[in-house]
């Protein structure tokens, strides 16, 4: 397979491609020309590293999420494989019916990284891929964190409650569904939707 774009964001392009003869994808951080170049070189570094330390610590988890492939540092990029299936958004958005099922996983696939200190970082339906098993799975771990407290996990729920009330309002009971599967499945589960109402109290005075 030729690579061919398929993604670009503030810092990395996606390719499509092929690794050991499998559908993989290829995640390349970009230099930025307005920083030092020594400095550039090893905040793209820093960070490979850290996706790469937060996806295999997810797969430890029992989180479903890309299998690595490759990491390249003197490129800048983690070769990984590809996830076949559709976005959850997408699913969401054409199968509301299949809200109750679906966000039993998600609280389920919070739950096992949170139990793990580990964060997400960009909780969205968009970051989440129904794939062809009908297993769950976590992409795009780049601004997830490991050994975190209950700053990190508030924040992930914040965001994820956030984005299911604004892209899938009309399922108005969906953040609920994803919160019970959550708390069934997270011991600590209380303190951090105390935390959760802390940091929307804190937004309503900035």
């Amino acid at each position: 397979m030729v690579d061919f774009e398929i993604g670009r964001g503030a810092e990395a392009v996606i390719y499509r491609t092929t690794c050991y003869e499998r559908d993989s994808v290829v995640k390349a951080r970009f230099k930025k020309g307005y920083r030092h170049p020594d400095l550039d070189k090893y905040l793209r570094l820093s960070r490979i590293k850290a996706e790469v330390r937060v996806i295999c610590d997810s797969r430890k988890a029992g989180v479903r999420s890309p299998i690595i492939y490759d990491v390249d540092l003197e490129k800048g990029s983690i070769t990984m494989e590809y996830i076949h299936g559709d976005s959850v958004k997408f699913v969401l958005d054409a199968c509301p019916e299949r809200a109750k099922e679906l966000c039993r996983k998600i609280g389920e696939s919070v739950a096992k990284l949170h139990n793990n200190k580990i964060s997400h970082g960009d909780l969205t339906t968009s970051n989440m891929i129904l794939d062809e098993r009908g297993e769950l799975c976590l992409i795009d771990f780049s601004l997830g964190e490991t050994r975190i407290g209950l700053e990190e996990m508030g924040v992930d729920i914040r965001l994820l409650e956030k984005d299911l009330t604004s892209a899938h309002s009309s399922i108005v009971d969906a953040f609920e569904l994803v919160v019970n599967s959550y708390k069934a499945n997270m011991p600590d589960a209380e303190k951090v939707l105390a935390k959760v109402e802390e940091i929307k109290g804190r937004a309503r005075y900035t």
